[in-house]
């Protein structure tokens, strides 16, 4: 987003109390992917995610803060890194922050950040490191809560393949709770998947109903690890389930016949660590 587009040039602190202010429109503007995309640029909540942010290298266009905010330290040290780093601060009334974020009870702190994706010839994993392929997910819940995951268990990152959905998305971003800037994420077509999938050395394991080994029973330790995992109603394509080394299922005890797509990738990435840390002699905390 080109914040000194309206007002000035950047590395301000701006006063904003009306909604039809064009730089608050810009920043609206941004929960749709069409400006999304086109500004490069996507919208976190929250103080510490912001903190979080700027201290993994992030660029930071604006920084809105409500008046509440004011004499707040952390907030405000947020602000002058903002202002250093040639971004725009924001002070806004209530009445602004509820509709940057279409919520009604909004942190009191909202950031723009530049978008960063990681080409997919840049993953190169090492012995140890786990990645996680995501074939068309399409729920930014379960995108969410993945990466989030994915960050919980020292994963290395996320490759969305195919028409998934937007990892900078504000309901994915929210349901990350700031993982989103600790966990790469890189997006690739099909075909460009399976072409780097071939130079990959470790085990490709992948969840299918049809899956005839129990995934407790792989030992995923000492190697590189790929997770892949299907689309929520239709599960892995043909062409990426052959893919696989090993075809895998959770067993169901219950009526139910699959887990959530966020669930069954938690319960994977659970037991690869489990069966790694066992490798090494350690126990699962």
């Amino acid at each position: 987003m080109n914040t000194h587009r309206a007002g000035g040039a950047p590395g301000q602190v701006k006063e904003v109390t009306s909604l039809a202010n064009p730089l608050v429109k810009e920043i609206k503007a941004l929960a749709l992917k069409k400006f999304r995309d086109e500004q490069h640029a996507f919208m976190a909540e929250g103080l510490k995610l912001i903190i979080d942010a700027l201290d993994l290298g992030w660029s930071i266009r604006t920084l809105v803060f409500a008046k509440s905010a004011r004499g707040n330290q952390a907030a405000e040290k947020a602000a002058a890194r903002t202002v250093a780093a040639g971004g725009t601060v924001l002070e806004v009334s209530e009445k602004v922050l509820t509709a940057i974020t279409r919520r009604d009870n909004p942190q009191a702190v909202v950031g723009v950040f530049s978008q960063r994706l990681l080409p997919l010839k840049d993953i190169r994993p090492a012995a140890g490191d786990v990645w996680v392929a995501l074939d068309r997910v399409r729920d930014p819940g379960n995108l969410g809560t993945v990466i989030r995951t994915v960050d919980a268990v020292g994963a290395k990152g996320v490759i969305l393949i195919g028409d998934a959905t937007d990892p900078f998305s504000l309901e994915t971003v929210r349901a990350t709770m700031g993982s989103i800037f600790a966990v790469p994420v890189a997006k690739a077509s099909q075909d460009a998947f399976l072409a780097w999938r071939k130079g990959f050395s470790g085990l490709v394991a992948g969840t299918h109903l049809k899956g005839a080994v129990d995934y407790r029973s792989v030992d995923f330790g000492g190697r590189p690890v790929l997770l892949v995992m299907g689309n929520e109603q239709q599960g892995l394509t043909d062409d990426l389930a052959q893919s696989c080394d090993r075809l895998l299922r959770i067993p169901q005890a219950g009526r139910a016949d699959s887990l959530n797509l966020a669930v069954a990738t938690g319960v994977m990435l659970f037991e690869i660590r489990r069966s790694a840390l066992k490798l090494d002699g350690d126990v699962l905390s």
